[in-house]
């Protein structure tokens, strides 16, 4: 994407017209958010299918894997920015432990609102010259509305989701720094000072998974990284994210991609070519 910006509406002529030009799984190189005010569509990242239904906040971040399938009744806002215009967003943030951070905005109203600075967002854009501070600054407000409207719908009493929201941040910031070693569950509860068991609800209420799987996801979306853009041997790359064994690592990724390492190296580079 040469543009560094731009925001697209999704109408019934723009779902016809992607679907002419049909194209298979491609990479991007570039910020992908879409807002699904109706309908719905499908998200193949990495190899993997997520259904997202109105109304609903998906994004998809550089570097993956992608192809989408919009139904008749899409409608809503495509925004694509280059990750040097918005960087180190807290949804860039989120998608180095999920495959696709979907957030549904069911609140009542939010939809409405959503839509409304999308189109102030567009009418800034259309101008003869569009203000790149402005546009730079609406979706940095329309992104943090998403934060807001994740962090409502998590299970947890109001009064305490102020604090698990904060400690559960933190966790992800020392498991970034942390993720490639062979530490489990113990480790993170030791540097957070907290038990186990805590550890996991937070990780429960906040990310709807536990601290073993949120650890896992972050090995893997690195090894796909690693498989997609390095020469690397597989035994390589699984010893370097703390998979001392081949056939372990191998494992572990076939069971939860579908596909063996090397099938997944040799998928994406037919596609890179």
């Amino acid at each position: 994407m040469e543009q560094p910006f731009v925001i697209l509406k999704i109408t019934k002529a723009f779902v016809e017209e992607i679907r002419a030009k049909r194209e298979d799984a491609h990479f991007h190189d570039f910020e992908e958010l879409v807002i699904v005010t109706e309908g719905s569509l499908e998200h193949y990242i990495d190899f993997q299918m997520e259904v997202v239904e109105a109304p609903a906040a998906s994004y998809v971040s550089m570097g993956k894997m992608h192809r989408v399938v919009e139904r008749d009744d899409l409608r809503g806002w495509v925004i694509k920015f280059q990750n040097e215009f918005i960087p180190e967003s807290k949804l860039n943030f989120y998608s180095n432990f999920m495959s696709s951070p979907s957030v549904s905005l069911l609140a009542a109203g939010s939809i409405g609102r959503f839509d409304s600075l999308c189109g102030i967002i567009h009418d800034e854009f259309l101008r003869e010259t569009p203000d790149m501070a402005t546009l730079r600054h609406l979706t940095t407000a329309l992104i943090a509305m998403i934060e807001s409207e994740r962090k409502s719908n998590l299970p947890i009493e109001r009064s305490a989701k102020m604090s698990q929201v904060a400690t559960f941040t933190n966790f992800l910031r020392i498991l970034e720094q942390n993720f490639r070693r062979d530490e489990g569950v113990t480790f993170y509860a030791e540097k957070m000072n907290m038990s186990e068991r805590n550890l996991n609800l937070i990780c429960k209420n906040n990310f709807q998974k536990s601290v073993s799987e949120i650890i896992e996801t972050r090995k893997l979306i690195e090894a796909k990284n690693l498989l997609m853009h390095t020469s690397k041997s597989v035994s390589e790359i699984g010893y370097e994210l703390g998979y001392n064994e081949k056939s372990y690592f191998s494992r572990v990724f076939r069971n939860k991609i579908t596909i063996t390492p090397t099938e997944f190296r040799e998928m994406t580079r037919e596609i890179l070519s």
